[in-house]
Parts: structure tokens; sequence; C-alpha cells
């Protein structure tokens, strides 16, 4: 009989959900001073480095336990898949890239906001996962459906509802899982 062991099969999702585990107890140890002052997006003085890192970082920091769980059973149910269709490599790219530009949306048209989490990451991973057959001149009508119904309502939430939860970065975390289905070289194992 074989011998089964465990394997770090998804590098970066892996990596990314251990990370921000890391950051969500120093942050409840800190009572979430760290979580703000180094993990959360909001508008700073473009003459401070922090301000370039929260850029990317706020992707890491979570408010709660209950956030975080939120977001990374999502990531760890649709990561893997993602990450062995377009490569550690792309992917890691992918979520610097969504990251960024969620970042940048908040600090210029919510100046007064700060923001923080992984969801923009979990629609734009939901996006990818729903299009894992694409083929270069096919939309899948899967990936269609998924952009209705999670960015439709996030819409319609957005619209409707006034709450802490950033519609606007699940919608941009959408629209990036478009734009990565359409433009990302699907990786191929040598």
């Amino acid at each position: 009989m074989k011998k089964k062991v465990i394997i770090y099969n998804a590098p970066v999702i892996l990596t990314y959900t251990i990370v921000a585990l890391i950051i969500l107890i120093v942050g409840l140890v800190t009572d979430n001073r760290t979580t703000y002052a180094l993990f959360s997006v909001y508008r700073g003085s473009w003459t401070q480095p922090l301000t370039y890192f929260r850029l990317f970082s706020h992707i890491l920091g979570h408010s709660s336990v209950q956030h975080y769980v939120n977001n990374f059973m999502y990531i760890l149910l649709i990561g893997p898949a993602v990450e062995e269709r377009y490569g550690s490599r792309n992917l890691l790219i992918m979520i610097l890239m969504t990251a960024l530009v969620i970042g940048l949306v908040n600090v210029f048209l919510f100046p007064g906001t700060a923001l923080l989490g992984a969801s923009g990451i979990v629609f734009m991973l939901i996006v990818l996962g729903s299009a894992t057959n694409y083929s270069h001149g096919q939309i899948p009508l899967t990936m269609v459906m998924i952009a209705l119904i999670y960015i439709g309502n996030e819409v319609y939430k957005g619209i409707t509802q006034q709450d802490t939860v950033s519609q606007l970065a699940h919608i941009i975390g959408g629209i990036m899982g478009i734009i990565f289905v359409l433009t990302m070289p699907k990786y191929r194992k040598s």
C-alpha cells in the first residue's frame, strides 16, 4: 500500500491563506491596530511608502475571524483549481493586479474610507473558476451566468443597502476575473 502524504498543492493559495491567518491573529492581539495601519487601504500621503504597500496589502487584512473564514472558505474551494489552470505565477500576478485596482479605486473614490479583506479576490476567483473549460473564441455560459448573478447582485446591493461591505470591491474583482479569462493564457505543465 502506498503511503499517503500531504502536499502543498496550491502554493499561492495556501501561502495567501496562511499569511492572512497570521495577520488576522496579530490583528486580534493588537485590537486591530496593526490591521488598520498595515493591512487596510485608505488615502494617505503619496510621499509615505506605506501608502503604496497598503494598495496591495489590504487583501491580507480582515476585521474578524468570521470575515476571514467567509473569504478563505471560497478561496480554498476555488483557488487550487484556478492555480492549476493558470499556474502559480500567473495567479499571483492576477491577485496583485486585482488588489492594486481595488486599492486605487478605494483611495480615489472613497478617500475617507478604509477597506480591507479578500472578497474582491474571491469574486475574481469565482469568475475564473466558472470559466475553467474556456477555449479561445468561446465564452462559457457558466461565466456569463456567474457574472450576471454575482455581479448583478452586488450592483443591486450597492444601490439598495447601506452596510460595511464594499460591493464595489466585489464588482471590480468580478470584472478583473472576466478580463483575465479573456486575456491570460492557460498554464501548460511541461
